[in-house]
């Protein structure tokens, strides 16, 4: 599903994790501001995690580098499977492997 907005600049999240580290409510910042409540709650959770105060999760670093492995993964994959395809092929092509089975 497509997001309906573009994500908003990082120094405009910086300044609402200050702004929320400060004393300021999240509610109050979502009336004033555009995001929502929960959106200004996730951000100041992942500087947490990316400043090493909180433990529970995984930083920004360490997600960026799991969604990359995750691609990695799924294109090793498929290149797997086509070469699999390609192999049988191949071997049905040179008659390496019998088209009916053997009675042996």
């Amino acid at each position: 599903m497509p997001r309906s907005r573009s994500p908003y600049p990082a120094e405009f999240r910086q300044q609402m994790v200050e702004l929320v580290r400060s004393g300021h409510s999240p509610g109050a910042l979502a009336k004033e501001f555009e995001p929502s409540a929960q959106t200004i709650h996730t951000w100041v959770k992942q500087a947490a995690l990316d400043s090493g105060q909180r433990p529970d999760g995984l930083t920004t670093t360490e997600r960026a580098e799991v969604r990359r492995l995750r691609r990695q993964i799924k294109q090793l994959r498929t290149e797997r499977d086509i070469l699999a395809k390609a192999a049988a092929w191949f071997a049905r092509e040179t008659d390496s492997i019998p088209t009916e089975p053997s009675n042996s």
